[in-house]
């Protein structure tokens, strides 16, 4: 049975490498808590995150940012999960599988054990897969347990389009969607510049190689982690400000469309895999699914992103 989610404004992150922390940084700015407890198998590390973030809550809302452990779980709104080994250059984030499944193995069922009534916030890579393995350890309602997924893959695509076609990002609307890693796919068939087709707008600004461009910008989206990773070893501040934005929507109820990571059953002939597509979103996880339109093609590789991931499930021990 799972307890009635309590009315905290509670955080708890798991995991205080650059991703944690850069996220409860971020948190600590957004005024959406009221305090984040900080766990990691380094508990000096988390000590220090703790202390050093604390010293800007005179600049943003009054909350407490602490050391916590497993039992700061039962209460808590969200846990978010970063704990796991980052990728290094030249490395896809499908190689950490079995590394970073050794590490959910011993965090997801102490959170199981504390009778978790919130949403489970997986940002760890590979994401897709780990939010699966963390669907199976924890026993939570699927609608509960999420990951990070395309939000950041798809806010660097409008970023992308937005510097293209010299328009505010936040005008644009497209969506990556499948596999947060190599196998990602661009919803082309249904990007829009408030409302306008995409083609429509690219020739409005004196724009005619739509193969072309979108070819160089779904790539330059895809080759981004890779590029960061190999300039400066880590990404961070960019999935920091999409756990913050994934915070927002379910802290305030927006019931806003986000790609997350979830659980698919029978979207495009794909079932029982978790990857992303958009939901609506609000306080008590998934809503439902949006199903955006996809050309054949982009069906067919989301089709093939999606048995990327089921062969790599089917190999694991859970």
């Amino acid at each position: 049975m799972n307890k009635k989610k309590s009315n905290s404004k509670k955080a708890v992150m798991i995991g205080c490498g650059f991703v944690g922390s850069a996220s409860v940084f971020a948190l600590m700015q957004s005024g959406l808590f009221t305090e984040i407890a900080l766990i990691d198998a380094d508990k000096n590390k988390a000590e220090g995150e703790a202390m050093d973030i604390s010293h800007g809550i005179p600049f943003a809302s009054p909350m407490r940012i602490y050391v916590g452990d497993y039992d700061d779980v039962a209460d808590a709104t969200i846990v978010i999960i970063s704990a796991g080994t980052g990728q290094k250059p030249g490395e896809t984030r499908l190689d950490l599988v079995n590394k970073n499944v050794a590490i959910f193995k011993s965090i997801i069922p102490e959170i199981a054990k504390r009778d978790f009534g919130g949403i489970l916030l997986v940002v760890a890579n590979p994401v897709d897969i780990l939010t699966q393995v963390a669907i199976k350890l924890s026993g939570l309602p699927e609608k509960r347990v999420i990951g990070s997924g395309t939000v950041l893959d798809s806010a660097r695509l409008r970023s992308k389009l937005g510097q293209h076609l010299s328009v505010d990002s936040r005008s644009v609307h497209a969506f990556i969607v499948g596999e947060h890693g190599d196998s990602e796919v661009v919803a082309w068939s249904s990007a829009n510049v408030s409302g306008v087709p995409l083609s429509d707008m690219c020739e409005m600004r004196g724009h005619y190689n739509h193969k072309e461009n979108t070819e160089k910008i779904a790539a330059a989206v895809k080759n981004s982690a890779y590029e960061i990773i190999n300039k400066k070893h880590a990404t961070y501040y960019g999935i920091a400000m999409s756990v913050k934005r994934i915070c927002e929507v379910i802290m305030r109820d927006e019931k806003s469309i986000l790609p997350v990571s979830h659980m698919i059953h029978g979207v495009y002939e794909i079932d029982n895999v978790v990857l992303s597509m958009p939901v609506i979103m609000g306080v008590d996880g998934i809503e439902s699914d949006i199903p955006i339109n996809l050309s054949g093609e982009e069906a067919l590789r989301l089709k093939e992103s999606a048995d990327a991931l089921k062969n790599i499930i089917d190999t694991l021990e859970l």
